[in-house]
């Protein structure tokens, strides 16, 4: 015999309106538009399993968001931060190592054509903006904002203040 769930569904017109142009917009994000079907079809009388087999979603998901629905009204359909280790770099760290990527090496006097991410890394370092950072955590924040220093074509910036009088040489042929 299934389960009778003790957490009824009764919502303020406020709350459908609110509920019905989320499940609707195309915009939304799928987990809010599932996280508001299931709250209406609740509200509708449905148990659990018939609202999992209607959205193919478990049954235990369906709970969930009834019982917290039930308990924090529209509140509890929102996201919460989840568990984890915590950040090992600060916002304002990484926004300054972009910073460094997207400047040209002889800007800070680095006899590079271009960066690379272990140049990257050792520049950094050597500036003492971090003890120390993996490649692969600099590839990955510069791949977040396809920031490709390694592909730039830096022979379009000049960096050779005699470069107008050797290039009319070549030019001129």
């Amino acid at each position: 015999m299934p389960r009778k769930c003790p957490y009824r569904i009764e919502l303020s017109d406020a709350e459908r309106d609110r509920l019905e142009a989320t499940a609707r917009r195309y915009t939304s994000p799928y987990r809010d538009v599932i996280r508001a079907k299931i709250v209406l079809y609740a509200a509708a009388g449905l148990d659990n399993d018939a609202i999992a087999a209607r959205l193919d979603t478990p049954r235990q998901i369906v709970s969930k968001w009834r019982k917290r629905f039930f308990r924090e009204r529209l509140r509890g359909l929102e996201e919460r931060s989840r568990s984890g280790r915590p950040a090992l770099f600060s916002p304002s760290l990484v926004v300054a190592i972009k910073a460094l990527a997207c400047q040209l090496p002889y800007e800070s006097e680095v006899p590079l054509s271009r960066w690379s991410v272990p140049e990257i890394r050792r520049e950094v370092i050597e500036r003492g903006v971090v003890a120390s950072i993996g490649e692969t955590t600099l590839w990955r924040w510069l791949s977040e904002d396809a920031i490709r220093p390694w592909s730039h074509r830096t022979w379009i910036f000049r960096r050779d203040p005699a470069f107008e009088r050797k290039a009319a040489r070549v030019r001129d042929l």
